[in-house]
């Protein structure tokens, strides 16, 4: 082989290891603390990330997924308070509020359910549920090909994380779920930055909220 052609290949080769270097650290990292809703440990709450919301303001089938896993937890027992993070930066959006009103649908109390406001995007939600809500050990809830960068997130932003993922599969013919495999591959590298050098402070961040705190209390009486 001319040296040339050699150099190309080794370089070549550089290349796709960098480009799949993060990708590897969010499975790698998250590997063990991935599980199914029978195994997953207890944790006092569920952190359910948001996930869009349709056109008459209730939750996508992306989310309703995750809204289903969540309330599913919690009917097991495994968790005692739903912490719904999501998007409410305009006054016509609202995530968290229409997160709720699908979890009191299915039946969970509405005194274990709280919401959060300004979970932009998986950082911010990871982030700001240990810094803003006081959270250090959760069970992080959405798509199973978004699971291992939420965990590895939530884990680096301080929360004890286990992660519990929903079978999108099933939906629009799978197109939306093989999607999100496709974007995981590039998300996963601002993820590894935010995670391991910058760790940025959310969007909004502001004071402390006691919302978990006065959930779980009101539970245990």
């Amino acid at each position: 082989m001319r040296k040339p052609w050699r150099w190309v290949l080794i370089v070549g080769g550089l290349l796709a290891t960098l480009g799949l270097a993060p990708i590897t650290w969010a499975y790698a990292s998250s590997a063990a603390y991935r599980s199914t809703p029978e195994e997953v440990p207890e944790a006092p709450v569920a952190l359910v990330l948001g996930a869009g919301l349709t056109r008459q303001g209730t939750p996508s089938q992306f989310l309703a997924g995750r809204l289903d896993v969540a309330a599913d937890l919690y009917r097991r027992g495994k968790v005692k308070v739903l912490l719904v993070s999501g998007d409410n930066s305009t006054t016509d959006y609202d995530e968290p509020s229409a997160m709720r009103a699908y979890l009191i649908g299915r039946g969970v109390p509405d005194r274990v359910i709280v919401a959060d406001y300004a979970g932009f995007d998986t950082w911010d939600s990871c982030s700001r549920a240990r810094r803003i809500f006081g959270v250090d050990r959760a069970i992080v809830v959405t798509q199973n090909f978004h699971l291992p960068r939420a965990v590895a997130l939530c884990r680096a932003a301080g929360i004890d994380a286990y992660g519990v993922g929903h079978d999108s599969s099933g939906i629009n013919n799978g197109v939306g779920t093989y999607y999100g495999y496709v974007r995981e591959a590039f998300a996963s590298g601002k993820a590894m930055w935010d995670a391991l050098v910058a760790k940025p402070d959310p969007r909004l961040l502001g004071p402390a909220e006691t919302g978990v705190t006065d959930a779980l209390r009101s539970d245990e009486q």
